[in-house]
């Protein structure tokens, strides 16, 4: 679970949740953050919320972003405190600037975080965009952070986003762990767990060489992997865990699996739709046609 208390500081991390706090306490307006599956992005979230809560920034966090732009901005109000979110849009979003203009005349901050950002539709992105209009002469009125897996980058990189690519003020990617920082994160958990790494052998030098390997630097896959190795280990009442052990586990878990991607790439998928409604468009156009209109049945 994605619990701060178990935040490790490696630098890409440090700089990453730097990145995010420094963005949204000096109002740069937008701040993306992006990084592999698995990376820590949900618990990078965990700790901003806390810094947030400790500098009285008020924030709304969406964590499902598959919504409407209505349902979005309702979401939006409500994590907000405002409890009427009836109306349409136009309500909502005056709601919301009213929100914003009150917390800036009394030089306080305001932030929208969307977790797991790759799933925003592209309506819903243009109206992020249009949110990045809430500003003074000074700075934005709302601080908008966006998180998400790399497709979130293609996205913001494509053409029809290049407005919103263009107002990002601060930007940073979560990579894997590299073999030193991996055994540093095991050290770490351990030393949490009330281990003595003075006298631990629980994961010789070995060991977490085989997990890095088969973990490919990704937290959530170490503790997959670490913690099925220790509930095995204790089950045979062993007092250390082998490479061995790790690869048996990764076979267990099926971690060295995986199902051939999709050939049809999200550009291609986006102009098919494109085509099929503008062929759409056009058989109805030629239906309605043919219909008022009186054909020559004895020349057709």
């Amino acid at each position: 679970s994605p619990d701060p208390y178990f935040f490790f500081p490696s630098p890409r991390h440090n700089e990453a949740l730097a990145t995010l706090t420094y963005g949204v306490l000096n109002r740069k307006g937008f701040v993306v953050v992006t990084g592999e599956v698995g990376t820590g992005k949900t618990l990078l979230v965990r700790c901003l919320l806390a810094t947030l809560d400790r500098n009285r920034v008020a924030f709304a966090f969406i964590y499902n972003p598959l919504l409407s732009v209505r349902d979005f901005l309702a979401q939006v109000l409500r994590d907000f405190g405002v409890t009427n979110t009836e109306g349409n849009k136009s309500d909502l979003l005056t709601r919301l600037n009213n929100l914003v203009l009150v917390r800036s005349w009394r030089d306080l901050t305001t932030a929208l975080i969307v977790d797991e950002a790759q799933l925003l539709s592209w309506e819903l992105l243009e109206e992020i965009r249009l949110l990045t209009n809430l500003e003074t002469t000074q700075h934005k009125l709302l601080q908008i952070v966006l998180v998400g897996q790399p497709e979130l980058d293609d996205k913001l990189d494509s053409q029809e986003l290049r407005q919103l690519k263009q107002r990002i003020g601060m930007r940073c990617r979560l990579d894997p762990l590299g073999i030193e920082e991996s055994r540093g994160y095991i050290d770490r958990r351990l030393e949490l767990a009330g281990a003595n790494l003075s006298n631990s052998t629980l994961f010789p030098e070995e060991t977490i060489t085989a997990v890095h390997v088969l973990s490919r630097g990704i937290p959530r896959l170490i503790n997959t992997l670490c913690e099925n190795a220790l509930i095995a280990g204790y089950g045979r009442q062993v007092r250390q865990i082998t490479p061995d052990m790790i690869q048996e586990v990764a076979a267990d878990m099926r971690l060295g699996v995986m199902a051939p991607p999709s050939q049809q790439s999200s550009d291609e998928k986006r102009k098919r739709k494109k085509v099929v409604k503008a062929l759409s468009t056009m058989i109805e156009e030629l239906g309605e046609s043919a219909s008022t209109s009186k054909p020559d049945w004895g020349q057709k």
